[in-house]
C-alpha cells in the first residue's frame, strides 16, 4: 500500500533517489534483490526490458493500474554471472522480465521516470542470512562500477498480527512494545558491526519469530549488507506503519552514514 499512500516511508524514498545521486553519482543499472522474486538457486533476470507484475490479492484495485517499465541489464547480467559463478557453484542466467511489487514499488519513489536500468537477482529463500550475506560480498567490486545494489523486503513483517483487529487496520495505530525492541536490537547490531549476532538472529534478537514467522522479507536485507562489506551498517531511515510493520532503511558501505535522513 506504500504506492498509494506513501506515508514517511515514502517521502524519504522519494528524497533518497536524488540523495544518491547527488552522493555517489547517478546508478547506471540497480541490482534488485526483493523478498517476492524466489528460486531454488540464484536466478538473473536478464530481459531487455521489464514490466511491473501484480503479484498479489486482495489490495486497493488501484495496484493494478500502476506502471513501471524498466530497460533491463543483459549487458550487466553477464558481469554479475561472472562475479557469482567464481563464488557459487550454481547460478542461472535467463533472459525472463518482469518486477515483483518489491521492486518496482520503491523504484517508483526512487526513480520515478524508470530511466534506470534493472536486474533482479532472484535468491533461495533456504539459505542462511551468512549465506546470502556472502553472496552480497561477491557482488561487491559493482559498487565500484556504478551500480546499485537494493535489497528489498521490511524489517518487520507479521501481517498476520496486522490484521488480527479486521481487515482495515490502523496506519496510524502506536507502535507495539515487540516490534519496537526487535528493529532496535537490529540498528543496534548493525551500527556496532555484529555480524555473528545479526546472521543468527532469530535466536537472539527480541521476538525475532514473531516479527518474521517466515523470514524472506529480511534476508535481502543481508545480500545487500555483504556488498557494503563488513563494516557498520548505518539505518538511514525508520519509521512504521499499523503499529508493528517497520519501514525502517538501512545503507551499506563506508560512505552509508552520508544518506541519512
Amino acid at each position: 500500500m506504500i504506492a498509494l499512500e506513501p506515508r514517511a516511508a515514502g517521502s524519504f524514498m522519494q528524497a533518497l533517489g536524488p540523495a544518491i545521486d547527488a552522493t555517489f553519482g547517478r546508478p547506471r543499472a540497480i541490482l534488485a534483490v526483493s523478498a517476492h522474486s524466489l528460486t531454488r538457486e540464484p536466478v538473473l533476470l536478464a530481459a531487455p526490458r521489464h514490466e511491473a507484475m501484480y503479484d498479489f490479492g486482495g489490495f486497493d484495485p488501484r495496484l493494478n493500474e500502476m506502471r513501471y517499465d524498466a530497460p533491463g541489464a543483459p549487458e550487466l547480467a553477464a558481469r554479475v554471472a561472472a562475479l557469482l559463478q567464481a563464488a557459487f557453484a550454481a547460478l542461472v542466467h535467463g533472459d525472463a522480465g518482469g518486477l515483483d511489487h518489491g521492486i518496482w514499488t520503491p523504484l517508483r519513489y526512487l526513480y520515478p521516470g524508470a530511466d534506470v536500468p534493472v536486474l533482479p537477482l532472484a535468491w533461495p529463500p533456504h539459505w542462511k542470512p551468512a549465506q546470502l550475506f556472502a553472496l552480497g560480498q561477491a557482488l561487491a567490486p559493482l559498487a565500484d562500477e556504478g551500480v546499485l545494489v537494493v535489497g528489498s523486503g521490511s524489517i518487520t513483517h507479521n501481517l498476520r498480527r496486522v490484521f488480527l483487529g479486521g481487515l482495515r487496520p490502523d496506519a496510524d495505530a502506536p507502535a507495539t512494545a515487540e516490534s519496537t525492541a526487535f528493529r532496535d536490537w537490529f540498528a543496534e547490531r548493525s551500527a556496532a558491526a555484529d555480524w555473528e549476532a545479526l546472521f543468527d538472529y532469530r535466536q537472539r534478537a527480541p521476538h525475532a519469530a514473531l516479527m518474521h514467522p517466515t523470514d524472506e522479507h529480511l534476508l535481502p536485507w543481508f545480500v545487500a549488507a555483504g556488498a557494503g562489506g563488513r563494516q557498520a551498517a548505518t539505518r538511514i531511515h525508520a519509521s512504521l506503519t499499523y503499529g508493528d510493520l517497520g519501514m525502517d532503511a538501512y545503507a551499506f558501505g563506508p560512505a552509508a552514514a552520508r544518506l541519512a535522513a
